[in-house]
């Protein structure tokens, strides 16, 4: 009799430490969460406010759309991979920045705060209030921006409400307004093709991918990211070109290339630059032997 009422008070004592997750775990299942607390190691002017808003998003959206609400006096940023200096010439009103800043994960030394970051109003009062809940289930926005809403007062303008983080438009905007463009050519975000994933890690991390572990249909053609910040498409080749034999790669050649015009002439048509990533230096040679003008760009993404 005694051994059972030992038993059974050994199964809820290890029911009572292993039911509840810490606050850090909770913190790591919850991609919001996440959001805030990098977002709490920035300086923000409006006191995280926009973070805040876009937290449910994935990083790159929120990166891209409350870029302007940084304070850039006090952020540096090193492209130390050298990823966001390809195919940004376009982007110089945004500058390289935003594309470090987007980067899905975090690079050491790549964003560099000069001073000491006091975490804003808004996102400290959302990790509290999560904290207080308890629960990593639930995502409705927390009450303190309804809140700081009235902050920031100006006497040249009337005060404006808040916006909902669902018609509120980046300060820059990175493409058309949606009645400027024909609907096809809108990018829809759709789940990667392939199971590949060592290639799917490369289009998500090196342009950076505005939508990770999605490709992005354009005019009826797949593409494999759309890249943060600029209207740049992008197809990704991670395959061992260099260990084929000299009929394999001419056969390898051919069908790429079609794919490629394929996708280059959709690109174009909806106003869209087009990037391909392979590897290799040999695999970008081989490519350019056939056509040269095409935008071809080692990101050394490896197998």
């Amino acid at each position: 009799m005694r051994l059972r009422a030992c038993a059974a008070l050994l199964l809820l004592l290890s029911a009572c430490a292993t039911s509840v997750p810490s606050p850090t775990e909770r913190a790591s299942r919850n991609p919001r969460i996440a959001n805030l607390q990098r977002a709490a190691t920035l300086p923000w002017k409006d006191g995280g406010r926009c973070a805040v808003r876009e937290a449910s998003q994935p990083w790159p959206v929120l990166a891209e759309r409350c870029f302007q609400a940084l304070d850039h006096d006090r952020v540096r940023f090193s492209d130390r991979t050298g990823r966001c200096s390809v195919a940004s010439a376009g982007a110089a009103a945004l500058g390289i920045g935003l594309c470090v800043l987007a980067a899905p994960e975090i690079v050491v030394g790549a964003v560099i705060v000069v001073g000491v970051v006091v975490v804003g109003v808004a996102i400290k009062e959302a990790i509290d209030a999560y904290e207080l809940r308890g629960s990593s289930t639930e995502e409705e926005e927390p009450a303190p921006q309804t809140k700081l809403a009235p902050q920031e007062p100006s006497t040249d303008r009337k005060p404006k409400p808040e916006p909902s983080g669902q018609d509120w438009l980046p300060p820059v905007p990175t493409e058309p307004l949606e009645h400027e463009r024909r609907p096809e050519c809108r990018p829809v975000p759709v789940p990667h093709a392939g199971k590949d994933a060592p290639h799917n890690e490369c289009a998500d991390k090196f342009p950076p991918n505005r939508y990770p572990g999605m490709d992005v249909l354009v005019d009826g053609v797949r593409f494999d990211a759309l890249q943060v910040s600029v209207r740049v498409l992008w197809e990704i080749k991670t395959h061992r070109f260099d260990t084929y034999n000299a009929f394999v790669r001419k056969q390898e050649l051919e069908r790429e290339f079609k794919q490629l015009d394929k996708e280059r002439k959709a690109a174009a048509a909806c106003g869209y630059r087009f990037v391909v990533g392979v590897s290799t230096e040999q695999h970008k040679e081989a490519l350019l032997g056939i056509d040269q003008t095409l935008n071809v760009v080692v990101t050394g993404c490896t197998r």
